[in-house]
């Protein structure tokens, strides 16, 4: 081969190695750069972060509720804290006229459970509540007696007698509006040796002998078992008391306080409450 010829040859195959010396780097800036683009792509996407409805519900409240809720609370808010361990539930029970005065008063409140609507009219027109009352139960009036029924109680005319000893709660209590709406309803003048802030002390008289009968509700002598016998009378439909729940404005933690509303009227709620003889809303 001439030196002309050999020359040329040396100068082609240079050029064949630059140029897949070029492909080769090409192909590892392309490699370089899809990586890079890879690992941008990875740090710009933020972590999931756990929503409001995942998140663990959490604080303390107190519901002031009716006296004739105290056993079906007691249970229901033991419930609740099982489900929201991060919470505790404080309960006050009295006469749902006294609670009213409370909660209009200040007294630290997260929720208001009444036995009656008039009740809690007074709290929603005093713009203390957090949303709408939510109506959970219904009542009704039944007799209760002590065990045996000494005095031979039979219906509600039989509790107008002069020589019976009868307890009834104060008309400004639920139980006692109830009271006096079936008088009128029915006709039958009472007239009790006392009346009672709340339905528990009614029931409190009759338990202790202290009473020969007293008007409460009928799941006041189921709470009660043996200690009361329970008359029923038909006259009772004419009085059936709902009862409404709702959070409170002032509340430090709403959403356990909605929270807790919420459950009364759940279905796990409302067996509870119809077990006890609660009706239906």
């Amino acid at each position: 081969m001439s030196r002309s010829a050999r020359a040329a040859r040396s100068a082609q195959n240079a050029r064949a190695i630059r140029a897949t010396a070029l492909v080769a780097s090409l192909g590892l800036a392309v490699f370089a750069l899809a990586g890079c683009a890879a690992s941008t792509s990875a740090e710009s996407t933020p972590a999931a972060t756990p929503t409001a409805s995942t998140a663990a519900l959490s604080g303390d409240v107190t519901v002031f509720a009716a006296a004739s809720l105290k056993a079906t609370f007691t249970e229901l808010a033991a419930d609740f804290k099982a489900d929201n361990p991060g919470t505790t539930v404080a309960l006050n029970f009295a006469g749902s006229s006294d609670l009213v005065t409370q909660i209009t008063e200040g007294a630290p409140a997260d929720v208001f459970a009444s036995a009656d609507t008039k009740n809690m009219t007074k709290v929603t027109a005093a713009s203390l509540n957090e949303g709408e009352p939510v109506d959970f139960a219904t009542n009704v009036l039944e007799i209760a007696v002590p065990r045996g029924n000494p005095a031979g109680i039979t219906d509600l005319a039989s509790l107008a007698e002069t020589d019976v000893k009868l307890v009834v709660c104060a008309p400004a209590v639920p139980c006692g509006a109830a009271t006096v709406a079936v008088e009128t309803a029915s006709g039958v003048a009472l007239t009790p040796v006392s009346e009672e802030s709340s339905v528990t002390d009614v029931l409190g008289k009759v338990t202790s002998g202290e009473a020969d009968a007293g008007l409460v509700y009928v799941t006041d002598v189921s709470t009660a078992g043996d200690a009361v016998e329970g008359i029923p009378f038909d006259e009772s439909s004419e009085a059936v008391n709902t009862y409404p729940i709702v959070a409170l404005k002032d509340s430090d933690s709403v959403d356990v306080a909605q929270a807790f509303v919420d459950y009364i009227a759940s279905d796990a709620g409302q067996d509870v409450l119809q077990a006890a003889g609660f009706g239906a809303p």
